[in-house]
This record gives structure tokens, sequence and C-alpha cells, in this order.
């Protein structure tokens, strides 16, 4: 007998969707917008009792992040697929890559929750990218010491890129509504980067050396 739908998805890495990269945010009102942050992408994976954090190469990044797997323990779920990124903020609450990359802040990492692909057992990557993210945040509602929704915004893409750079973030995500989730790289997702944000120089180090 063929597996079911349900256990196809639970039992197999699930390829993140990858933002194209532009230099202009998206104008209109077709769109939703959320704030990128600097850390470690994770596809978190809850089933069965268990927790795991995968990188999206695939790696188990589990027993590095205790405060996220923790977080994912205790959701009021059977089981979930979440996408998301780990980071650790500084006191201004932003994001460094720096404190997460040297392994000193791991237990108090966070899990910046962008988008659901699976809640108990039902696919949800064929829905709507706001039906997800309504659905995300009503699992996520309340506090929960490591893991948090991350926000969207509805205003226009120049308005909240500005903001997104004045706060030195490293750029942001928009999303196309009514777009569904797609694994690897797609044009529904671009991302537009703050040219001073740490990120940008330390990739354009990596490419040079």
């Amino acid at each position: 007998m063929p597996p079911s739908p349900r256990s196809r998805l639970l039992g197999k890495f699930i390829e993140p969707c990858l933002p194209r990269r532009t230099t202009e945010p998206p104008a209109g009102s077709g769109w939703i917008h959320e704030i990128k942050h600097d850390g470690f992408r994770i596809m978190a994976r809850r089933a069965e009792g268990r927790v795991r954090l995968l990188t999206r190469k695939g790696n188990d990044f589990s027993s590095r992040f205790p405060q996220i797997v923790a977080a994912l323990s205790m959701l009021s779920a059977r089981s979930c697929l979440i996408d998301g990124e780990a980071i650790v903020c500084n006191d201004k609450a932003l994001a460094v890559f720096d404190l997460i990359r040297g392994f000193r802040h791991d237990s108090s990492a966070t899990l910046c929750a962008f988008d659901l692909l699976e809640l108990d057992g039902e696919d949800l990557r064929r829905a709507p990218i706001e039906t997800c993210k309504l659905t995300l945040k009503s699992l996520l509602r309340g506090k929960h010491a490591g893991i948090a929704f991350n926000e969207h915004f509805t205003a226009d893409g120049g308005v909240i890129y500005h903001h997104a750079c004045a706060l030195g973030c490293e750029g942001i995500v928009s999303k196309r509504l009514g777009s569904a989730y797609r694994s690897g790289r797609a044009d529904c997702w671009v991302k537009v980067k703050n040219p001073a944000a740490p990120a940008v120089r330390r990739e354009a180090e990596e490419d040079w050396n």
C-alpha cells in the first residue's frame, strides 16, 4: 500500500522556498512584506513526539538550539513543519549573526517563524500564503520562549524597506498574496537586502575569497 500524503510529507526533508534577489521592493497592494533577519534558515519539524531542526542543506541543528526545541515541543499540535530563521538578538533587538555563529548564545536562540507547511498531518503548501500566516499566528498565540511569529506588513514595499534599513536589518522579503509554497527558487518571493547590513558585507567578502 503506498504511503499516505501525511506520511510522505513528514517522512522526508522539504527544501525551503528561496526568494529571488532584486534591487527594488515590489510596489502595490498585492504583496506582504517581512523583515529579513540575519541567522540560520531552519525547517523546524515536530512529529511523533520528536523535534528536528534542519538547515536549508538538511544538516541537523536540533542539539544546538535547545530553547527552540523546547518551544516546538510545547506547541498545541500533534505535528507541524515551520519555516523560519534561528536568530540571536543584541540589546537593540536586532538579529546579529556573529552572536549565533560563535556558539556562545545558542541556548538563547529564537526561531523567528514565518511560514507553516504542515499542521496535524495537513499539507498546507498549496494554501495561499496569507492563510498559512494566519494559521501560524494562531498556533503561536501567547508567549513561547524560543519561538516567535515573524510579523508581516501590507504597506508599500518601499516604505517597509526604508524602515528596515534605518533599523539596521538585513533587508526585507516580499511575498505575493495568494501564492503557494514552492521549494527552491521562486519568483513569488523576492528579497531586497540592505547594502549597509553586515550580512551583505560578509557575503561580499566570502565571494572575494
